[in-house]
């Protein structure tokens, strides 16, 4: 079969790893781990699970640089607050999305609101980590702070499937967020019994990532907290909802970069010589300082 008529096989089950991030949170992260190091162009994917959080117990990242890559924080529940160097703030609200190009350098504030921190209640997200190409990683830094009410949302004839189309396009629907490179990011709700076929373009990197439920795709079952990745032999992925219950999963897609990573910590360049760069910049103030209120 042609590869623009085939759907593409399944290549690797991946499991999480949980870890702490920040200032001693709990996620789950499916990469990069010793078993899988990144899937081009994405660097990072973090799951920061549904937790009921006590009045007080809440936490967060505080201040913190990042450079030469992209941080995409979708937020399913709970109350976060951004600031940056570059005098952005912004409250992030369940289902809101902050598409951060930190460029050639930020340092910014992902803090739990502190109504919310008081309160208490579910904390739940994502963070997913876009490299940049060399032509863009020392661009100006760019914030994209995206409502929930203004990313689209698209169903199905018979709304068996919904999607919330956060980059890229489905079922004719186009993002709002503009992205550095071309990347495709859905959240699709599958009704149980009912399948659904996205469009992915051969030479991208394609991945779903289950958040409840279980999916089936190219006769792989996929339980919660686990990550599928596609083999690049079509131009279609097919997932199912093979369990009672709806089923919840992210679709991500990127066109890879191919190009040299060097990573340490918050800054992705391409060279060793460019992260030495790098740390001495932040450490001489270049990337400047929050004005925290």
């Amino acid at each position: 079969m042609n590869t623009l008529q085939k759907t593409r096989s399944a290549s690797t089950l991946v499991p999480t790893v949980r870890t702490r991030e920040g200032a001693g949170f709990l996620i789950r992260r499916p990469f990069p781990t010793h078993a899988l190091d990144q899937i081009d162009p994405f660097l990072l994917l973090d799951h920061l699970e549904p937790v009921q959080l006590a009045p007080g117990q809440a936490k967060g990242a505080p201040d913190h640089p990042h450079r030469g890559f992209e941080t995409v924080t979708y937020l399913l529940d709970g109350y976060m607050e951004h600031r940056d160097s570059k005098g952005n703030s912004g409250l992030l609200s369940p289902g809101d999305v902050q598409w951060m190009t930190a460029g050639s350098g930020v340092i910014h504030s992902e803090m739990p609101q502190q109504a919310f921190k008081e309160r208490g209640g579910i904390l739940h997200g994502f963070q997913l980590w876009v490299n940049l190409p060399r032509t863009k990683k020392m661009k100006a830094p760019r914030y994209q702070d995206t409502k929930s009410g203004d990313i689209p949302v698209v169903s199905n004839s018979d709304d068996s499937v919904s999607i919330k189309v956060i980059a890229g396009e489905a079922l004719g629907k186009a993002a709002v967020i503009e992205t550095e490179i071309p990347i495709l990011y859905l959240h699709l709700t599958i009704q149980p019994g009912a399948s659904f076929s996205q469009p992915v373009p051969l030479d991208h990197n394609a991945f779903i990532y289950v958040i409840s439920g279980t999916a089936l795709s190219d006769g792989q079952q996929v339980q919660a907290d686990e990550l599928l990745l596609y083999n690049q032999d079509g131009q279609t992925i097919t997932i199912s909802a093979s369990g009672d219950e709806p089923l919840s999963v992210l679709l991500i897609a990127g066109k890879p970069l191919n190009e040299p990573v060097a990573r340490y910590g918050p800054f992705v360049m391409n060279t060793k010589e460019e992260i030495s760069q790098a740390m001495r910049d932040y450490q001489d103030g270049t990337f400047g300082e929050i004005t925290h209120p």
